[in-house]
């Protein structure tokens, strides 16, 4: 046997972290490598805020299978204490109504980049272009997971036997 560590996470243990999934079913069920995603961004409870054409939605399922980038070092104290405050603040702001929705140019993924660049404001740091967030963070992430993908629909198609690990151990 070869065990190999599953790039997906359950969304709603992943505290204060951007998360991605696909916008239907899951990657390891359906997903083709060239469906939508979706992302957002949990609280410290693992409340799941993100956008969509409805607004901002504050989901406690439906991510249980994401990619996970964590976004708060355990020795940023006072970011940890605040974090709540200002996703919900934010999450209020007249950008994020429903009718300023538009597909291509002011989505979930701006929503969620738009956050990060509080935080990062905040905290005396320069905002990151999507470019440049999506390099750094998501790639490597990214990267891992279609590598991962890939495996698991060869195997699964050529007769081998894929058992998850226990919950505890992912």
């Amino acid at each position: 046997p070869v065990r190999l560590q599953c790039p997906f996470r359950h969304g709603h243990r992943q505290l204060r972290a951007f998360l991605i999934r696909p916008t239907r079913g899951t990657f390891l069920e359906g997903y083709d490598g060239h469906s939508d995603l979706h992302v957002g961004i949990t609280n410290s409870k693992g409340v799941v805020y993100n956008y969509n054409q409805e607004g901002v939605h504050r989901a406690d399922k439906g991510w249980e299978q994401c990619i996970s980038i964590p976004l708060v070092q355990p020795d940023m104290a006072e970011l940890l204490l605040q974090w709540d405050n200002l996703l919900e603040e934010f999450s209020l702001e007249e950008a994020w109504l429903p009718h300023r929705y538009e597909e291509q140019q002011h989505n979930c993924y701006t929503f969620a980049l738009a956050f990060v660049n509080l935080v990062r404001r905040s905290r005396g740091q320069e905002p990151l272009s999507k470019a440049q967030f999506t390099e750094r963070f998501l790639i490597p992430h990214t990267r891992e997971a279609s590598r991962y993908l890939t495996l698991h629909q060869e195997l699964a198609h050529r007769d081998f036997y894929i058992v998850p690990l226990p919950e505890q151990e992912q």
